[in-house]
């Protein structure tokens, strides 16, 4: 498994990534920042002499290090290699050698982990992670967009500019079609949104994925409006004021990620109270 790992970030060109990040989480550690290594900006020979001799009072003590693998890769690592691996930049042909990979294996040791694969793979894992976080935030985004602009909507009543979903709804999608029918017969009724001192408002909390797919996303959320209504000439008010839970159906289409359809549980109810 460790020499299918490498290999595969060796054909792919990614070991300069590994190599580049094990150099900065050297220079991190905390036996290093808290060394005389720690002050200095720029490391000479004599650094790298000191920078050794932690390495090797930490491998001395590595567990990994306890049975038949001290003897196979060794427990130090002279100053001659770190600077080396320090101070020029990674190249193929040198790199990739079974010694100078012993060598990336005694340094990951050093930094806490069982070998350089354990590296890789953490590194491939939180690469992962980090990549799921951005495409999470990016959907939450997208839904708290999707109910500021809902507002925006309301406050241009009994304007009907169903335009400005344009970016967030997909245009052929059966959440337009419906949501624009109930918003219709609002706008041609005359209703208009109170926003003075804050009379009507909205809150967005507790958005999570329940569906994570390649092309589709499910997205829960809580959801409060509180939204005060009047009616043109005659003034008659209606009142909307409500906690729920929504649910938006996300979908990929033509590599663009938009909003499909949407579940919410009031939807209609303002139409019906107020026929």
């Amino acid at each position: 498994m460790a020499v299918f790992l490498i290999k595969t970030f060796l054909k792919f060109g990614k070991l300069k990534t590994i190599y580049n990040s094990i150099r900065e989480e050297v220079a991190k550690h905390s036996k290093v920042k808290n060394s005389v290594l720690g002050n200095v900006n720029e490391w000479k020979r004599s650094h790298y002499i000191i920078l050794s001799e932690i390495i090797k009072d930490e491998l001395s003590e590595a567990e990994e290090l306890k049975g038949g693998k001290k003897f196979e890769i060794g427990n130090t690592i002279s100053h001659v290699t770190l600077q080396r691996f320090f101070e020029n930049d990674y190249q193929d042909k040198t790199h990739n050698d079974l010694r100078f990979l012993k060598t990336l294996d005694k340094i990951c040791i050093f930094l806490g982990y069982k070998d350089l694969n354990a590296y890789i793979q953490f590194v491939k894992e939180n690469k992962q992670e980090k990549e799921q976080d951005s495409d999470n935030a990016f959907l939450t985004q997208m839904v708290y967009d999707y109910c500021a602009t809902v507002f925006e909507f309301y406050k241009n009543f009994p304007n009907h500019r169903t335009e400005l979903f344009k970016e967030l709804v997909f245009d052929e999608s059966p959440f337009l079609e419906r949501a624009s029918q109930f918003s219709k017969e609002l706008c041609d009724r005359d209703f208009q949104l109170v926003t003075k001192n804050n009379r009507s408002n909205f809150e967005v909390f507790d958005i999570h994925v329940v569906t994570d797919e390649a092309d589709k996303k499910i997205l829960e959320s809580q959801e409060f409006w509180n939204l005060l209504f009047k009616v043109g000439e005659t003034g008659e008010e209606h009142f909307v004021n409500q906690l729920n839970t929504q649910i938006y159906f996300i979908r990929k289409i033509n590599n663009v990620w938009k909003i499909w359809d949407n579940y919410n549980p009031d939807a209609g109810r303002l139409n019906k109270r107020s026929e």
